[in-house]
């Protein structure tokens, strides 16, 4: 009987025992049961992984763009899908061509973006910077450091640089021709255009201070207009505008000395009625009187711009062939459809007012210009308007063997006229050469070791990050960087501001004196770009790429919509 109560004892403990382990077997099949919340497709790279790639990803962009740094910097060459080529080695074009599809990439193309928009160049200079800010920071990183603390300590040097940078800032105003020419120069020096770069230095300056109006440049007043043909030497700035347009009528003058200059923007010929109107005529003498009229309409229009005095007559709608023939018989050299932003320019250039009413034209409204002529360029005529007075709007006409030629000489022009403007937007400039990047790059340091936490290993880091840009000028030129950037250190240490690279013959220099001088905004745009986005990509620490939508069901279900029968 015992033994009876001590087996059913011992099978109710089992068989509990049995309860409970089913019951965790339920409760851990529930447990490990995954949960989604994100749609199909989805990717996602999550904590230290998801840093690495984004600075993986920056860094390469920084390397591609890398060697075309400096005076002897290599071009690339970029086909698109369509075959056609670029041949450059502007930052911003490179990268714009490319087609970068990678998010953390793309940021540093907006770098470059952002810098071709507020200076016009140094677009390589920040996408360098900020690919080496990130390399720099990635090895803190593996250090432990975290990267809120990375990020403080990028901004404090990055506050401090713009300090530095403008204490060390020289003065440049719109008188100094030869200092703007050197900065000119310095801006095309290692373009495609570097061997006519005395002249094109020379029509930028001249073009900038012709539309330098008190303390404002609108380089929109630049207008860079390309014709295949000739050598890039034959570039030249015209105190006025060039027309891709020619006359309307082949007996009008093709040279008007003196020219006084109306500008329209109404149409030259018979208005339509604003309603439907019809006329019926019933007899000859009706159509000729009614042609009569028109004709009339048309000699009275002519004879307003007749009595203006005007000369020239640019029209920003259409001339009817008639009046064509009229003003032709008048000796008045009339262009039609002209552009409205060309119309804006000719107002600047020739000091004449754009007229929206025919019956208001006086000799008040008219521009005046030394010389309007047609001119064949290549295989076009083209409308040369010269000689203007105080011209706030000028034309720069580029000329070059080849199409990739051509567009390599916008390019450094474009470049050299951003830095004139970005030079007297704040009249500062600083010497080139790497060397304002190591004076605060010994600044940084100093001033790290008033730090005293973590922050003073990224301002370090900073540091460091910015001697890439004197180690690239020297790698680029076959140079030995450890050697070049420790001669460099040491010149500086001695107090010597403006010594950089002479990147032609290996030695230190001092860079004013050398003609090797950028605007300030380069070096305080690039520092502020760079160190803003390689903050943003560090703080990133969860990349969830999107799988495709789910798409919507095609046609109505199977047996019909509901109802249908």
């Amino acid at each position: 009987m015992f033994l009876l109560c001590l087996n059913i004892k011992f099978i109710k403990q089992i068989t509990l025992l049995l309860i409970t382990i089913w019951g965790n077997i339920k409760m851990s099949d529930k447990q490990m049961q995954p949960i989604f919340i994100l749609p199909e497709g989805t990717q996602r790279s999550l904590g230290k992984q998801a840093q690495r790639t984004n600075i993986m990803a920056a860094k390469l962009v920084a390397e591609t763009v890398r060697t075309t740094l400096g005076p002897k910097g290599m071009d690339k060459m970029i086909v698109d899908s369509l075959g056609d080529v670029t041949i450059t080695n502007d930052g911003v074009t490179i990268l714009e061509e490319m087609q970068i599809e990678h998010p953390a990439a793309k940021m540093l193309v907006e770098i470059a973006k952002t810098q071709e928009q507020e200076v016009g160049d140094g677009t390589t200079t920040a996408v360098v910077l900020a690919g080496e800010l990130l390399k720099t920071a990635e090895i803190l990183l593996d250090q432990n450091v975290h990267p809120t603390v990375l990020a403080k300590g990028y901004r404090l040097a990055a506050v401090k640089a713009q300090e530095v940078l403008n204490s060390i800032a020289k003065e440049v105003t719109v008188d100094n021709t030869e200092l703007l020419k050197k900065i000119a120069l310095t801006a095309m020096t290692g373009k495609g255009a570097e061997h006519a770069g005395e002249k094109l230095s020379s029509i930028a300056v001249d073009a900038v201070r012709s539309v330098a109006s008190d303390s404002t440049i609108d380089i929109n007043n630049i207008k860079i207009e390309k014709k295949i043909g000739d050598s890039v030497e034959e570039t030249e700035l015209i105190k006025g505008l060039v027309l891709d347009k020619e006359k309307v009528h082949p007996g009008m003058p093709s040279k008007i000395q003196s020219a006084k200059i109306a500008l329209i923007d109404v149409p030259l010929e018979i208005k339509n009625t604003e309603i439907d109107a019809k006329i019926q005529i019933t007899s000859p003498d009706q159509m000729q009187a009614f042609l009569s009229q028109e004709e009339a309409m048309l000699k009275i229009m002519v004879d307003k711009v007749s009595a203006s005095g005007a000369t020239v007559v640019f029209c920003q709608k259409g001339v009817d062939d008639l009046i064509q023939h009229f003003l032709s018989k008048k000796g008045i050299y009339t262009c039609r459809r002209i552009k409205q932003s060309d119309m804006t320019k000719l107002a600047k250039a020739t000091g004449g007012r754009v007229v929206s009413n025919l019956n208001d034209l006086s000799a008040e409204d008219l521009g005046n210009a030394g010389l309007v002529e047609e001119i064949k360029v290549g295989d076009e005529d083209m409308t040369y308007v010269r000689d203007c007075q105080n011209p706030k709007s000028v034309t720069i006409l580029v000329r070059g063997g080849t199409e990739h030629v051509i567009d390599e000489v916008k390019r450094a022009l474009d470049d050299a006229i951003g830095d004139l403007a970005a030079t007297l937007k704040n009249n500062k400039a600083v010497a080139g050469a790497g060397s304002p990047e190591i004076e605060v790059a010994k600044e940084l340091r100093k001033y790290s070791q008033t730090l005293s936490g973590k922050e003073q290993l990224a301002v370090n880091a900073f540091a460091d990050s910015l001697e890439i840009i004197p180690r690239t000028l020297a790698e680029n030129a076959g140079l030995d960087p450890i050697d070049t950037l420790t001669e460099l250190k040491s010149e500086h240490d001695k107090g010597n501001v403006t010594a950089g690279i002479n990147v032609y013959t290996g030695r230190i220099v001092d860079s004013w004196e050398e003609g090797v001088i950028e605007p300030l905004k380069i070096k305080t745009q690039a520092v502020s770009s760079a160190s803003e986005v390689a903050v943003m990509i560090l703080r990133i620490d969860d990349v969830i790429a999107g799988g495709s939508e789910a798409q919507p069901p095609q046609g109505p279900p199977p047996g019909g919509m509901p109802g249908m029968y």
